[in-house]
């Protein structure tokens, strides 16, 4: 069968399997209609930056198009091109488009503020509630028939696209040899959508052997222009550049030596993005008072799941079927008194200090440890090889911690209160300088010296790690 293609002025001309607008759909073309309504850079920093209004879905799109782009160029410069089918190609697209079917409303938002204070016993992650549903639609949709159409095996043993494409979106990590010399060290191949050959394909959309993916590539691009910052990480080079190589007995995805600046520029970009967008401190106000306002409602919101069964606002991600009806809607049913009850009236108060712009006070904040004891170009060029030598990224982790104080209530102190408070805190603590906004506060606490001065390098304060977005 001949395979429809659409095109989608995203990614320039973007190709996509014609899939969703085969009839029978519904759920499928409902579920992209309002499931990506959480901006990429999250729904606080769209107060910051009205500007940064694009969705989800734009994102799941370039997602796919680029895990295509980059799967092709592996192909063509292979010796073995059949390494590289077009199933494998149609599979990492279908992956990329699903990847971020888990996210709950306001993405990260809800995954990572208000699920864990709602449920802390569960070590939940939307990475599984994306498997949850791309099942879901695949079995509520009957897609087995279409797929097999389409030239994929969903029925295989050995090669069965359906695991293929929920083990790429899930992204469960490779765990690598202890012994680098020895080939016979290699580990159990923990996969089984595709056979160790095609190892370096699970490296396209989720990598969690280095972080680079195009999952990332897209999102640095896309936030990036919609923020009005400068992206100097020139992603169609690393696509045109990268090259599978053998390393350790197992195939990756690796980059010419002399990619180490456009790699450079790629962390820098994220660190960019994290720290004036992602952490902007009005940004995260917002979301803390967006998850505060969601565990007051948490007991007053009922979502109709499969078999009619009535589930809390928490508990959804656990029924595919509720799930599908659980979208940023949620905030203006709080909102709205003529939509809600009064057992939201908690949440409602707080949503509305949101939109009358009326946040938390603003603190201060200040760093776990002033001393940074690893740069990042040491690390790059001891840590990051090329595939002339075979060998691959390992990154280990670039990000500060800081400690930061919002004030609730100004009506029971007042701000100055509150900063002297805290300024007192981090002395007594031997904390660094606290910032006020993009001011130092002055006459403040000494810079740490406990970690240097006892010559302890293995203290916390420097085991620097990139938050995972």
């Amino acid at each position: 069968m001949s395979m429809e293609k659409k095109e989608i002025k995203d990614w320039g001309e973007t190709e996509m399997q014609d899939f969703l607008e085969e009839e029978g759909l519904e759920e499928w073309n409902e579920l992209f209609k309002g499931w990506f309504l959480g901006l990429i850079c999250n729904f606080g920093a769209y107060f910051v930056y009205p500007g940064a209004s694009h969705n989800r879905f734009e994102h799941s799109v370039g997602v796919a198009h680029l895990a295509g782009e980059l799967a092709k160029a592996l192909r063509s410069r292979e010796p073995t091109p059949d390494i590289i089918d077009d199933r494998d190609i149609l599979c990492v697209q279908i992956a990329g488009l699903c990847h971020d079917l888990g996210h709950g409303p306001f993405s990260h938002l809800y995954d990572g503020i208000f699920i864990p204070k709602a449920c802390p016993e569960e070590q939940w992650k939307h990475e599984d509630a994306s498997v949850d549903m791309f099942d879901h639609l695949v079995e509520e949709n009957g897609l087995k028939p279409l797929m097999k159409l389409y030239g994929l095996n969903p029925y295989g043993e050995k090669e069965n696209d359906l695991k293929f494409i929920t083990e790429m979106i899930q992204g469960k990590p490779l765990i690598e040899a202890q012994d680098k010399t020895s080939v016979s060290s290699s580990p159990q191949w923990p996969y089984e959508g595709r056979t160790e050959e095609k190892s370096f394909l699970y490296e396209i959309v989720a990598n969690k052997l280095n972080g680079i993916d195009v999952d990332k590539f897209d999102y640095f691009a896309r936030d990036a222009h919609h923020l009005g910052m400068q992206s100097n990480f020139d992603h169609k080079r690393f696509i045109m550049l990268a090259r599978v190589c053998e390393v350790n007995g197992r195939k990756h995805i690796c980059s010419r030596d002399k990619e180490v600046g456009n790699l450079y520029d790629m962390f820098h970009t994220r660190n960019c993005l994290h720290r004036r967008a992602y952490q902007h401190k009005t940004n995260k106000i917002i979301e803390i008072m967006i998850s505060e306002a969601f565990l007051e409602a948490d007991e007053h919101i009922e979502i109709e799941g499969s078999g009619g069964k009535r589930l809390k606002l928490s508990e959804a991600k656990d029924n595919m079927e509720a799930y599908t009806k659980l979208t940023d809607q949620v905030f203006e049913r709080i909102l709205h008194p003529w939509s809600s009850s009064a057992e939201l009236e908690k949440a409602r108060k707080i949503l509305e200090r949101i939109v009358s712009r009326n946040l938390y006070m603003f603190v201060g904040e200040t760093k776990v440890c002033s001393k940074v004891l690893m740069s990042l170009q040491p690390w790059l060029h001891h840590n990051l090889s090329f595939f002339f030598q075979k060998s691959k990224l390992l990154p280990t982790t670039f990000s500060e911690k800081i400690i930061r104080v919002y004030c609730k209530n100004p009506k029971n102190i007042t701000l100055k209160q509150a900063r002297e408070a805290f300024k007192k805190w981090c002395i007594d603590n031997d904390y660094t300088k606290p910032v006020d906004g993009d001011r130092l506060t002055p006459s403040l606490t000494p810079t740490d010296q406990h970690c240097t001065e006892r010559g302890d390098r293995n203290c916390n304060c420097h085991a620097l790690q990139w938050q995972k977005f």
